[in-house]
């Protein structure tokens, strides 16, 4: 959960969400929630990483989605997919400096099940993209569909805080949207990392805001 001077302005926030994230201008922002990143087989979990911090906010998520749908607000989804020939020059090197081995960038490959969906799911008029690295906005279209629809609120969920929602929220800010951020769906593989990201965003680029907040709005 957010860190005490983050959850007072979450909770400050909630006075004026119904306006702030009306349907029909707002979308929800599903990043990531992918087999290699959150399901006990994917290359994360394999690794021995303890993922229970990321089933709460996995269910809240499934719940957010389901709201956003009665609501009438578009659901985006954005999941990584990576390939060989694609592979981030400045990525591979910096795994090289870190000391990983060449196979570290083999995550949420194409055509793999790592690179699946994990107990979500868009249907037919959902905007999904996939990307190549850290930020949603970063080598695809999402910028553009979003603005056709007329979305000009993002709504943030999905893993992890600290790297794909980080990018992702800097990157929607820079392009002028209104950005917040569901602090109780989202997650890091380490606790301490999920505060420092959330504190970080909510004083430079972000609203935090909570599913029940969010579901009290879109009633």
């Amino acid at each position: 959960m957010p860190s005490e001077g983050a959850a007072e302005k979450l909770a400050r926030s909630t006075r004026y969400l119904p306006n702030a994230i009306a349907p029909r201008r707002t979308a929800l922002l599903i990043v990531d929630v992918q087999v290699d990143f959150v399901s006990p087989t994917g290359v994360v979990g394999q690794a021995g990483v303890d993922l229970a911090a990321l089933e709460a906010p996995l269910e809240r998520i499934q719940t957010l989605i389901e709201a956003a749908r009665k609501s009438g607000a578009t659901l985006a989804f954005a999941r990584v997919v990576t390939r060989p020939e694609t592979d981030s020059r400045a990525l591979r090197n910096l795994h090289l400096r870190m000391g990983d081995p060449p196979e570290a960038l083999a995550i949420c490959r194409a055509g793999t099940s790592g690179a699946e969906y994990y107990r979500v799911r868009p249907q037919g008029g959902d905007i999904e993209i996939e990307k190549p690295l850290y930020s949603s906005f970063v080598g695809t279209d999402l910028d553009a569909r979003l603005r056709a629809q007329g979305i000009d609120t993002l709504v943030v969920a999905g893993f992890t805080t600290e790297c794909c929602v980080d990018c992702t929220v800097r990157d929607a800010f820079h392009r002028d949207y209104d950005v917040f951020v569901v602090a109780d769906a989202c997650a890091s593989y380490e606790e301490g990392l999920h505060r420092g990201a959330l504190d970080g965003l909510s004083r430079h680029c972000a609203t935090l805001i909570d599913t029940a907040g969010i579901l009290n709005a879109w009633r």
